[in-house]
């Protein structure tokens, strides 16, 4: 399965019908005091639809994504000009604002965090339009609380869900490699002390609402950060039985009980980033099954609507 212009325009169309959806909406907000009490479009007039801040963050890098790969399909220019009344420097600074709020500190840590780079990242590949340019001060804030954090952060967060530090890394790392040699630096050596070490793994997984795999993102991630030989030694180690299949469990599609559940619906996310996931790593056999059980349902319920296009298209430009 590949991405073309039909298939991203159907991504696209889903992406447009929810980055300026405000509701409804989940509000993860620090309230301070009464005059705190406030609207999502008016905390973030970028960020303030697809459900919550970081989708919507991730609809847009969909969207911008699209439009790069396929200049010519119906709906670039569509987005070309709600990028532009969105990406100002105005709103970009209110957004920014609001992560130099003392109680933001941990707003979006490391999910939303990583998802922003990466969009700035992508905006940065249209040459055409100043949206890198004004993004940039949010992304250097975010890389700036990315870089206090992992000075902290004593143990990694092996999570399925929005907390996982590995899956926060490789996005971060993408990014740093280009605007932040230090940021870059500090991650490669971060998942070394974190991950260096695992061996013969057990993958307890998934959780009832994992859309990520620690295990595949934990390889993924370390694949980024080692040469070519270690990263096969470490892999090899790490899961002995690939051979088998085993852990049965990384080469079984999840199954998506009720698509209309929020936290069940991110099965199908699972099953997206685990294609990611094994494309990348070198092993398409493997994913196929995972994305052929998930990208039928990328629309339908907004639940999973609102987010699981950015999944998908992961795992359809992964390297295979």
């Amino acid at each position: 399965m590949t991405l073309d212009e039909p298939r991203a325009s159907a991504m696209a169309r889903i992406a447009l019908g929810h980055v300026q959806r405000e509701y409804p909406y989940v509000l993860q907000h620090v309230l301070t005091g009464p005059d705190d009490l406030r609207l999502p479009r008016e905390l973030y007039p970028i960020f303030f639809g697809s459900f919550d801040w970081h989708s919507c963050v991730h609809g847009w890098w969909s969207l911008l994504t699209c439009r790069r790969l396929f200049p010519d399909m119906a709906e670039a220019e569509q987005i070309g000009s709600l990028a532009d009344e969105s990406f100002t420097a105005g709103k970009v600074a209110a957004e920014n604002a609001y992560f130099l709020r003392p109680s933001s500190r941990t707003f979006e840590r490391p999910y939303g965090w990583a998802w922003l780079l990466a969009l700035h990242l992508e905006a940065s590949r249209h040459e055409d339009r100043d949206w890198a340019a004004n993004l940039e001060p949010l992304a250097r804030t975010i890389a700036g609380n990315f870089k206090h954090y992992l000075q902290v952060l004593t143990y990694p967060i092996r999570a399925g869900t929005h907390f996982n530090t590995a899956f926060a890394l490789i996005l971060a790392l993408d990014w740093a490699e280009r605007f932040d040699t230090e940021l870059a630096e500090l991650i490669a050596a971060r998942a070394r002390d974190w991950f260096g070490g695992d061996r013969d793994c057990q993958a307890w997984e998934p959780s009832g609402d994992d859309f990520l795999s620690p295990a595949l993102v934990e390889a993924l991630l370390m694949s980024r950060v080692m040469e070519r030989e270690e990263f096969g030694s470490w892999f090899d180690a790490l899961l002995p039985r690939l051979s088998k299949c085993e852990p049965a469990t990384l080469f079984t599609p999840a199954t998506v009980s009720d698509r209309s559940d929020g936290k069940i619906a991110h099965l199908d996310g699972l099953n997206l980033s685990r294609a990611w996931c094994w494309r990348s790593l070198g092993f398409p056999q493997h994913a196929e099954p995972h994305l052929e059980a998930a990208l039928a349902h990328v629309s339908g319920d907004y639940m999973g609507e609102h987010w699981l296009q950015s999944f998908a298209l992961l795992a359809l430009l992964s390297d295979t």
